[in-house]
């Protein structure tokens, strides 16, 4: 995946807000549209839709700083989400949003057809959120039909979403707080960790309920290179693919935009910046962050703005910027 943008505004877009000289929007040059649909992720949602035959409800876990951006329309094309089975969206990372939002995006999803919404922070198994995904769940799969599995006294639910979103955790979370238990799969800060469709885990004793985690399964077509952005800052699509300057980019706009400058401090300079490279450069030489490049000259020595990049995209992904949502929430209240 390639995005590519006009890395010098035009004068004429600059505005002043928040005491900073910055871009008006932030734009970008003419790209075709990302795709990055990896072969394991078809094969994922095809077993996805055999095994859905032996699930009585699925959840969906999404980022809830991406609640607009990035949900994949293929979950409810092939597996049949709100229609065939119950459906439970969990937005997860409600730690990292700023919740004043909440009824907002409740509205958003309600003008969708979709009606059971829980917000969750998975590395706290104790709460709320997490102790009401499953009374949520049976009371969901108790008033629907369950057809094949009418005479089976356990529950099965499928766990699905697109690349790090939490899917992993969330298991994990469960069985911590109702089984005591420890990790049964696998959780990195990088999309891509679970590849395939495991085995039944079990969650819960009365009922029995058994969760399916399944590999991340990207949007096949990103319908924007802002779009894009915005999932590679909420860590969804692995760096490299997309270019930590550009994500970093996008990071800087957004925060100047909210007037959120604590970046100054985390990164060690003097004053709030439009310029990614000034900031990750001067970033670079304040922590002594050094990579030694061959040129003309032999060997030098140059700051490592690639370094500055991942501790300011760090930053942001564990909330040192507070709270933010990336997306503008379409509330169904103005239309």
């Amino acid at each position: 995946m390639a995005i590519t943008k006009a890395r010098v505004p035009n004068v004429a877009s600059l505005v002043i807000r928040h005491g900073l000289l910055m871009r008006e929007a932030f734009s970008v040059a003419h790209t075709d549209m990302a795709h990055w649909f990896p072969g394991h992720m078809a094969r994922g949602l095809k077993k996805m839709q055999t095994k859905l035959k032996s699930v009585d409800c699925v959840i969906e876990v999404h980022d809830a700083r991406i609640p607009v951006s990035g949900r994949n329309p293929q979950f409810e094309k092939r597996l049949g989400l709100t229609t065939l089975k119950p459906h439970l969206l969990v937005l997860n990372k409600m730690d990292l949003i700023d919740m004043s939002n909440k009824n907002r995006i409740m509205r958003y999803y309600a003008d969708q057809g979709i009606n059971n919404i829980i917000f969750t922070n998975c590395k706290k198994p104790d709460s709320k959120g997490i102790k009401s995904i499953i009374p949520k769940v049976s009371k969901l799969i108790r008033e629907s039909e369950r057809f094949n599995r009418s005479e089976e006294a356990s529950y099965q639910l499928m766990v699905i979403g697109i690349p790090n979103v939490g899917k992993s955790s969330l298991i994990n979370a469960l069985r911590a707080k109702h089984l005591r238990r420890g990790k049964a799969t696998l959780v990195g800060g990088i999309p891509g960790i679970t590849q395939s469709v495991l085995e039944r885990i079990k969650v819960y004793e009365d009922p029995t309920v058994y969760l399916l985690d399944t590999p991340g399964v990207m949007v096949p077509k990103i319908k924007s290179v802002e779009m894009g952005l915005k999932l590679a800052l909420a860590a969804t699509i692995k760096d490299h693919l997309v270019g930590e300057i550009d994500i970093t980019d996008y990071l800087l706009y957004k925060l100047n935009y909210a007037g959120r400058h604590s970046y100054v401090d985390y990164l060690k300079v003097d004053e709030p910046t439009d310029n990614i490279q000034q900031l990750l450069k001067l970033s670079a030489v304040r922590h002594s962050w050094i990579k030694k490049i061959r040129d003309h000259r032999g060997m030098t020595e140059v700051p490592d703005t690639l370094l500055s990049a991942g501790k300011f995209l760090k930053g942001f992904r564990t909330g040192a910027f507070g709270t933010i949502i990336l997306d503008d929430i379409p509330d169904p209240l103005q239309k």
